[in-house]
């Protein structure tokens, strides 16, 4: 089973192009990973509760912790939002605001 990754606009790569290598290198692992596995262990990818369908991909480089947001679309489809750096235990809410704006503008732009 393959699944397909797509950007939504440019939120992702932006975030992507701030990060070190080792960051990139663990990021392109887990959306690999995403990719390929039918059922991606809640380490890499969970549903965010309280939402309709947004999910957080998560990725940890020794004691960072780095969040993307992304939705599914057509079964296959993942289409990645907004990134960012998580500084403390809680998600912050402007960021979860923010990919849930981002999908519903890609459902409407679809």
């Amino acid at each position: 089973m393959t699944r397909t990754i797509i950007f939504h606009e440019n939120h992702f790569i932006e975030f992507y192009i701030t990060q070190n290598e080792k960051v990139k290198m663990k990021i392109q692992y887990v959306l690999e990973l995403i990719k390929q596995v039918d059922r991606v262990p809640e380490k890499f990818l969970k549903h965010l509760s309280g939402t309709e369908g947004l999910y957080e991909i998560r990725i940890e480089v020794k004691s960072d912790i780095y969040r993307i947001f992304c939705c599914f679309d057509e079964g296959k489809l993942v289409i990645l939002f907004n990134g960012f750096q998580k500084k403390s235990q809680k998600t912050p809410k402007e960021e979860i605001d923010r990919a849930k704006r981002l999908m519903t503008e890609y459902f409407q732009l679809k």
